[in-house]
């Protein structure tokens, strides 16, 4: 009878999941306790503005409108705002691609394309991404062309 009782037998342990294979949370943003922060967006017609528009100090493009917006925000929420605003994104045809223009790490100025949306129906997989997930920095503008 010497010692089945108190023997402790220690299950092996798996490896964590990889990184990729994590479920992706959407992120989230208490908008009731949380206060929104400011959004500098700027619609084009046919393109994107070019780097050299965003360049000068205090010599930004004219078609501007501001927002105040959470993190949380997607780009389907600012699709409906840019189409309350800029009457060319009412067309039901109508394709806005959205671009951060920020300052670079040489001091130049940026425009990275983050996603793409539809102003009706065709929804892609662009219109739920938050701008959290795009990587989105308090203090960038938003650059929204409008084909």
């Amino acid at each position: 009878m010497a010692g089945a009782a108190g023997v402790h037998r220690r299950m092996p342990q798996r490896p964590p999941p990889p990184f990729n294979a994590l479920p992706q949370r959407p992120f989230y943003v208490g908008r009731e306790k949380t206060c929104p922060f400011l959004l500098r967006v700027f619609t084009k017609v046919g393109s994107h503005h070019s780097r050299e528009d965003f360049a000068g100090r205090g010599q930004l493009p004219k078609n501007e409108f501001q927002i105040y917006t959470w993190k949380d925000a997607t780009l389907q929420e600012l699709t409906d705002l840019v189409k309350e605003v800029t009457p060319a994104a009412r067309r039901k045809d109508a394709r806005l691609s959205f671009a951060f223009v920020f300052p670079g790490k040489q001091g130049h100025v940026v425009v990275r394309p983050v996603g793409k949306t539809f102003s009706y129906g065709n929804r892609e997989i662009d219109d739920g991404k938050a701008l959290a997930q795009l990587g989105l920095q308090i203090g960038d503008y938003l650059d929204v062309a409008i084909f």
